[in-house]
């Protein structure tokens, strides 16, 4: 049964969130440490159990080869992303090749994937060409005492949230709100209500001028959509809240 407040989430800008579960498992989505709002600096992080990225954009995958190197996690990755791994990261016994709908169990955790309605593909100098790791997906992570969270990873606003709805039935999203290169506040509130969570940490939104969307301003869409009961959560960067 979920247990409120004993789950710990921690924000470092963008898309860099540390969730520390009911049983002391520390998962890392999308590890950008390096992101100019971040106060934490990439060599600081000095654990973690599970990591999952969203996607090979390199606002997403980060430090996380840095990070996984030190703290040599169980990694869920979707397949190409893992084959890459397979050959750039010596902790690649600890790396789970999976898909979009598929559940692994990992670090004692349920990991399912998801679709998310993206790119994936970025620069790569030495080839002189893009380096594709794989489409973009979210997870559904089912913690100990059994809530779950949903990263949607970065996507546009798509009608299948309502089937992951109906598969997992989240207690927890996060959500990108910042717009231009995701959904923005409006669209992420009809996101909201397709996932139906009562709880929704926004990301991606702030970092730089371009990624202009606000929480106030998704508090105001759901309000207009008559769900003001989705709690919008909003800590400071490296603020840790319990949920």
């Amino acid at each position: 049964m979920r247990r409120i407040g004993e789950t710990a989430i921690t924000w470092f800008g963008h898309s860099c969130v540390e969730v520390v579960t009911p049983g002391g498992k520390t998962i890392i989505f999308d590890p950008w440490y390096a992101n100019p709002t971040s106060p934490k600096e990439p060599g600081a992080v000095d654990r973690c159990d599970l990591m999952l990225v969203t996607h090979g954009h390199f606002d997403h995958f980060g430090n996380a080869l840095q990070v996984a190197s030190r703290t040599r996690p169980v990694w869920p990755a979707i397949h190409e992303l893992s084959l890459w791994l397979g050959r750039n990261y010596a902790g690649k016994d600890d790396v789970i090749g999976m898909n979009k709908g598929g559940t692994v169990e990992a670090a004692g955790l349920t990991v399912a994937m998801t679709p998310a309605d993206h790119s994936a593909g970025d620069w790569n100098a030495s080839g002189e060409t893009t380096l594709y790791l794989g489409e973009p997906v979210g997870f559904v992570v089912t913690l100990e005492d059994g809530t779950r969270i949903y990263n949607t990873g970065d996507t546009a606003l798509f009608s299948d949230l309502k089937l992951i709805r109906e598969l997992w039935q989240p207690d927890i999203a996060f959500l990108p709100i910042g717009g231009h290169y995701t959904m923005d506040p409006e669209a992420a509130a009809i996101a909201a209500d397709y996932i139906g969570a009562a709880q929704v940490l926004p990301l991606h939104y702030g970092t730089f001028p371009i990624l202009a969307g606000t929480p106030e301003r998704l508090r105001a869409a759901l309000a207009n959509r008559g769900r003001a009961d989705i709690e919008v959560l909003e800590p400071t960067r490296g603020e840790t809240i319990r949920v």
